[in-house]
This record gives structure tokens, C-alpha cells and sequence, in this order.
């Protein structure tokens, strides 16, 4: 059964205080549990009514959202998705007011956004710290494979022309650099915010565009930003030959792929189909994926659901 989609409507549910929760066991095998091991392992979740799927504005995680409901749909688990619902201020008051069961996240970034001050960076150690500052009623289930982390790129002419190889090269020119990215990422620690608290960078304007989309690539192209806010999954940082600033200062966590789900779904018929796809989805195919969508134009749910099927997590 093909997952459905519907379009956006307004979100209802605030924001919660947030409660710590117990933590998980730190380990990498993560990736390869099929019995949960998020916070709140074994409470009453069901998923006999179905899953309500969100996304975020930007192609891979809409593909993931609909990978995700290929997977449950598989297991008998009706799903519904509801594709480019926006950033984290809308889709985590939206998961836990209960207008969606079920996002893909990814764990450096989700922790920075509950936990700014975080200094975790492995990746068992970070499914710890996510463990402890999820808000009440929600969950992270076990990692997959799959990773995307944030990334600022620069063209091989700006590069050569600044002596541009890392981040910190960006403060010796202070305030004559313009940046693009989406608008969150102005007041986000992987973003404006930590460049400046950790490499000492102030840039000279701030365009608002997109996640490592076509505003924010149109722009670089055309020499009307300097610095993007790509994903290491976006196939035109190749393809383009920009060069990615290193972080020796390691500002930006790792990403692996993981699903923040609310209690009152995370059953194991949910874990289990969620972790075989983890352990599946590889960063590879991710970026593959992302491809397929934002260069030969297919549909995020066809690809998702074609991908799903070559590779035994569901049947055509």
C-alpha cells in the first residue's frame, strides 16, 4: 500500500516544557538494534491507527519521509506524510501536539537545537545526550548509517582568491564576505552564531535563501553570496567543484540519520521496520537519492518508494 500525501495546514500544539528522560546505552551498535532503545523503551506506544509522517522544507528529508513510510507500510503500518511542513520551530511543536507521529532528524543538529551548549560529538555519545534533553513524550530510536552534515562552501575562485581552506580563514576578512543560508541557520549554533563564538567570524550581510536549495546555490554560482550553507550529501558541491571549509575546530557534530518520534506511536512493529531501514540506507544512497529528485527531477515519493523496493524494505 503507497503511503499518502497531503498538502500543509496549520499546525496546531505549542511548546511543552522540556523533561530529561532516561538515557540510552552508549554504544555504536545502535545502528543495527531491532528492539528500540530510545527513551521510553517499552511504554505503550501504539501503531494500529496509523503514522503521520512530517518533513522538513528541503529534498532529502522529504525522501526520507516517504523511505520511512515505505518501511512501515511494508509492515502493515498505515501511513500518511506530510511533506515540507518547514524548520524545527514547526515540525517539534507539531510532534508533540500530535499533528505528526514521526520525523527524520539528525542527531548533531537536533541536539544543538535542545541543547545549544552540548559538547557531545560521537555519535553513541550524542544518542545519550539526545536521550536526556528530548522533551516529555518524545523519543529517539536507534541511528541509522546514513549521514548528512552541514557544510560551508566556497567557489575555487573565492577560495583562491581569500586563501579560503577553513573556517577560521574566514575571520581574516571580516565584514566583507557575504553568507547564504536558510534563515534559521542566522541564529543557530552550526551557522552565524557558532562561526562567530568559535572561529571569531562576522560577516558583512546575511542572506536569507535555503537549505542547500537552489536560492542558496543560484546565489553562490552567481557570486552574490560568498559562503553557502550546503548538505555533504548535495551533489553539486562535486559536481561544481566548490571547496567545503574544513572545521579543525569541529563546531559541526556528526549527522547520522535518526527518527524522533512520539511515545504514543513507537511500538516495535514501528522500531523494527525503522531499524531495518537504518541499518539499510546507506550515505551513498542517500546522496543518490537526493540526485534523482534535484537533477532529473523525479518525485521524492516515487524515488523513495523504487529505492525502498530494490532493496527488500518493501514490495512495489
Amino acid at each position: 500500500m503507497a503511503p499518502s500525501s497531503i498538502n500543509r495546514r496549520t499546525l496546531l500544539g505549542g511548546l511543552f516544557a522540556a523533561a530529561s528522560v532516561p538515557a540510552l546505552a552508549a554504544c555504536s551498535g545502535g545502528i543495527t538494534s531491532l528492539d528500540g532503545g530510545g527513551s521510553g523503551a517499552g511504554g505503550g506506544g501504539s501503531s494500529k491507527d496509523g503514522v503521520t509522517i512530517g518533513t522538513a522544507n528541503f529534498t532529502e528529508n522529504q525522501v526520507l519521509g516517504y523511505l520511512y513510510a515505505a518501511a512501515l507500510e511494508a509492515e502493515g503500518v498505515k501511513t500518511t506524510v506530510r511533506p515540507n511542513l518547514g524548520t524545527r520551530e514547526i515540525l517539534i511543536p507539531a510532534l508533540k501536539g500530535g499533528d505528526i507521529d514521526l520525523l527524520p532528524e539528525y542527531q548533531g543538529a537536533l541536539l544543538h537545537y535542545l541543547d545549544a551548549k552540548s559538547k557531545a560529538t560521537e555519535e553513541g555519545e550524542m544518542q545519550n545526550a539526545l536521550a536526556m534533553v528530548l522533551p516529555r513524550g518524545l523519543q529517539i530510536l536507534p541511528y541509522g548509517k546514513a549521514e548528512d552534515s552541514d557544510a560551508f562552501a566556497v567557489t575555487r575562485e573565492t577560495a583562491d582568491k581569500y586563501g579560503l581552506k577553513t573556517l577560521g580563514d574566514l575571520a581574516k576578512h571580516n565584514g566583507k564576505l557575504v553568507i547564504g543560508a536558510a534563515p534559521e541557520v542566522k541564529k543557530r549554533t552550526v551557522g552565524s552564531v557558532g562561526l562567530k563564538d568559535v572561529y571569531g567570524v562576522e560577516f558583512k550581510e546575511f542572506k536569507s535563501l535555503d537549505s542547500s536549495g537552489p536560492l542558496v546555490k543560484g546565489a553562490l554560482k552567481k557570486g552574490d553570496v560568498d559562503v553557502a550553507n550546503l548538505f555533504t550529501t548535495d551533489t553539486d558541491i562535486v559536481a561544481e567543484k566548490w571547496v567545503v571549509l574544513t572545521d579543525p575546530k569541529n563546531l559541526i557534530p556528526g549527522q547520522h540519520v535518526v527518527p524522533l518520534i512520539a511515545d504514543r506511536k513507537a511500538d516495535s512493529t514501528v522500531r523494527k521496520a525503522l531499524a531495518r531501514l537504518g541499518n539499510a540506507l546507506t550515505t551513498k544512497d542517500l546522496t543518490e537519492l537526493n540526485r534523482l529528485v534535484d537533477k532529473d527531477k523525479k518525485d521524492p515519493e516515487d524515488v523513495a518508494n523504487d529505492w525502498a523496493a530494490r532493496h527488500g524494505i518493501s514490495e512495489k
